[in-house]
């Protein structure tokens, strides 16, 4: 397999197993859509760490098969390569890339799929495709610029020059920077603790954040008002409230 789903304390890991680099190959990006797919439909996955290993996250496309490719064969790939970072960017749970070593082209389109980056002290990130005469075709022009503007964006995707942790950080490419021992542990620190927390709350703000970006103010709080509303008949709601009443805040255990 060219990558795996564990679980463990409410955690789902989507590892990324093809050595040496992690090259993001077809079968491995259709993997990676079997992954984001099961992490979503599973009860005992509450939040998912996105880890390539501690090594390197994932250094790019498979270039050799791609070279092999003419326009036709992309026209029909293109749509299936986007459709597989888009589950994962779906995933209706909180989800951590664990970054470390490399993290370029794709690597870096599927780190943007996260909600938190964590990266390596020695990480590097970059969007390499102008190199090889071509874009980022996995959500690179779209997910970049939405995160860290289109003048830093352009910036990336124009040169396709790499990018060290430190200005990843100061750029809002990456959340937190730390030593590459640690990168796993504090990924799966993150998302265990929001495992602990209301799923389906946690599923409003998510999808409430993530629509709303995508249209105007006025819908984007219609999107939030409906999610609001509605999380008044779940139970964890209820526990919530209660709790806060009787015991004080961020005392509440949820279902």
């Amino acid at each position: 397999m060219t990558a795996t789903l564990e679980v463990a304390e409410g955690v789902g890991t989507i590892r990324l197993d093809r050595p040496p680099m992690n090259a993001l190959d077809i079968a491995t990006q259709d993997r990676l859509k079997e992954l984001a797919e099961e992490a979503t439909r599973r009860d005992d996955v509450r939040a998912v760490v996105i880890h390539g290993g501690e090594k390197v996250f994932a250094a790019g496309a498979d270039i050799k098969e791609m070279q092999a490719m003419d326009h036709a064969a992309m026209v029909v790939r293109s749509g299936a390569l986007q459709e597989s970072f888009t589950a994962v960017a779906r995933i209706p749970k909180p989800v951590v890339a664990a970054v470390t070593g490399y993290a370029l082209g794709g690597g870096c389109e599927l780190a943007l799929c996260a909600d938190f980056r964590i990266a390596a002290d020695n990480a590097k990130l970059g969007q390499p495709e102008i190199l090889l005469g071509l874009i980022p075709g996995a959500g690179g022009t779209q997910r970049l610029a939405r995160l860290v503007g289109p003048s830093k964006a352009k910036d990336l995707i124009f040169t396709g020059r790499h990018v060290k942790a430190d200005e990843a950080l100061t750029m809002g490419l990456v959340d937190r920077v730390v030593p590459a021992a640690e990168v796993y542990e504090q990924a799966h620190a993150w998302a265990a603790r929001l495992a602990r927390g209301p799923a389906i709350a946690l599923r409003a703000a998510k999808e409430s954040v993530d629509a709303g970006l995508e249209t105007d103010i006025d819908t984007g709080l219609a999107i939030e008002r409906t999610w609001f509303a509605g999380l008044f008949a779940t139970e964890d709601r209820e526990r919530g409230m209660r709790s806060f009443v009787e015991e004080g805040p961020g005392k509440a255990k949820f279902v």
